[in-house]
């Protein structure tokens, strides 16, 4: 370490090993879980502000990821994450000075530049240590369990840090113009970490919480701050959320989605006493288009090796359907021969089972060691009972399951990013004992570029997503041929 280096006044972990895993590898497998959990919810906009939670991840992480599932593939210069302060009291919003934060997945820079900008406006907002401290004390957690969910969907970006030491109307009107001011057309994301109802019961609590749910659904700070006010509703970061919907509605044409709410009592089964939380974003209507890469997008079966009848396809789908109907019948499953040689080949597949266009099982194997047909069957029963993200079949979800298989080619090293064709590659990564895999369709279906899809799969294989350009990272690419 060199000299420089000593200098450095980096803010430590706190809540490492409390609020989330302590470990690079476990919290890595941690949000990518969450993130490869979460359904991304259509939007229109590009996301500037998110309000998202601050418990442990088990309790409030699928609520949070849910909004930041929307950062998938946006980029910003700088994320400034706002929370309150609940290890000590102070008037005005606190700064942090120092060089970064840190977590167990690294360093963040301070974005130097533009928290000497925010400091400079009110001095009710301004740079100190207070809420930042990392003492004998307990150290501040809502800032800091917000950002390893920004450093795995994100990777690069810089960051101001703001801790609230109250919540009261003239520190959030002084940070919201403060905000509002500094941060005119700059490329930056807004961040409210915040509870809302502590220990009550679960139908108060929730009677509570809608009434803080519907000011931020309206997009109505003043709402918000009168709610919480009059008692009708309780957030820890009340001041927190209204400043920062303040600040995005000066900065511009902009409005606010609802994305989820819950309570504690999901993950502990006690419902006498009840956090709540709530995760929302705010977009903006000028969404900037991000360049795609000169890849295009293609059919995915280009490159495949071999081709399939449709009747032969549709022979496959009806295994699936079958091999299926017999484990809900707690039948055996006899595979049915076929006198075309192409469906005794073997070949690695994947099953995928769908109910109204949402994802609801997929299984596979990356190599073949059984011919098609069998391989079919196998796979369709693992997609329906054993991928741990849903519940086992039923007969009632039976009836709607939409059927599509993934043939795939052989695997190809990648050597060069440029081969890689969006829409015609599936892609494997495995560095040390991760890998994840995400086929050609996946890529098609969500309109990434060659980047994001890299991206993606490193995230799926449970690495940060810049992993790809490791080294030792292993990258395969595959044709499939989808039906």
């Amino acid at each position: 370490m060199n000299m420089s280096e000593n200098k450095q006044q980096i803010r430590k972990p706190v809540a490492a090993g409390l609020f989330y895993p302590g470990s690079a590898g476990e919290l890595t497998k941690t949000v990518a879980s969450l993130f490869n959990d979460a359904e991304k919810i259509p939007v229109n906009g590009h996301p500037v502000g998110l309000i998202v939670p601050h418990a442990g991840y088990p309790y409030s992480g699928q609520t949070a990821v849910r909004a930041y599932k929307l950062l998938e593939g946006e980029q910003y210069d700088t994320v400034i994450v706002v929370s309150p302060s609940h290890t000590v009291f102070f008037k005005g919003a606190s700064i942090y000075e120092g060089d970064a934060y840190e977590t167990p997945l690294g360093k963040i820079e301070i974005d130097k530049e533009l928290s000497e900008k925010i400091a400079t406006i009110n001095p009710a907002v301004h740079f100190s240590n207070n809420g930042h401290a990392t003492g004998s004390t307990r150290g501040e957690h809502a800032l800091e369990v917000q950002l390893p969910f920004l450093q795995i969907v994100l990777g690069k970006f810089k960051l101001v840090a703001i801790v609230m030491g109250d919540q009261e109307e003239d520190t959030v009107h002084a940070l919201s113009e403060t905000l509002s001011l500094a941060l005119k057309n700059r490329n930056t994301l807004l961040v409210a970490s915040s509870d809302l109802s502590h220990f009550k019961p679960e139908k108060r609590a929730r009677k509570l919480d809608f009434n803080i749910q519907k000011a931020v659904e309206q997009y109505n700070p003043d709402m918000l701050m009168e709610t919480l006010e009059t008692g009708q509703g309780e957030a820890c970061g009340g001041g927190v959320i209204a400043a920062v919907m303040m600040a995005t509605k000066k900065l511009g044409d902009s409005s606010v989605k609802f994305i989820d709410y819950n309570t504690s009592g999901s993950t502990t089964g006690d419902f006498d006493e009840v956090v709540g939380y709530l995760s929302a974003v705010i977009l903006s209507s000028q969404k900037v288009k991000q360049k795609k890469d000169t890849i295009g997008v293609m059919p995915a079966e280009k490159n495949m090796e071999f081709t399939l009848t449709d009747e032969d396809k549709d022979f496959l789908k009806q295994i699936a359907h079958d091999a299926i109907r017999a484990k809900l019948d707690d039948k055996i499953f006899e595979v049915p021969k076929s006198l075309n040689e192409e469906l005794e080949i073997q070949k690695g597949l994947f099953v995928t089972l769908t109910i109204n266009g949402r994802l609801r099982g997929c299984i596979g194997r990356i190599k073949g060691d059984l011919p098609l047909t069998e391989g079919v069957a196998e796979m369709a029963v693992a997609a329906a009972f054993e991928d741990p993200r849903f519940r086992e079949l039923n007969e009632y979800d039976f009836e709607k399951l939409d059927y599509e298989i993934s043939v795939l080619s052989s695997l190809e090293r990648v050597d060069d990013f440029n081969t890689i064709e969006v829409g015609v590659h599936g892609l494997l990564i495995k560095m040390d004992i991760n890998s994840g895999l995400l086929l050609p369709q996946v890529a098609s279906d969500n309109e990434w570029t060659a980047t994001q899809f890299l991206e993606q799969t490193c995230l799926k294989a449970g690495l940060p997503k810049n992993s790809y350009q490791n080294k030792f990272c292993e990258i395969y690419k595959f044709s499939a041929l989808v039906f």
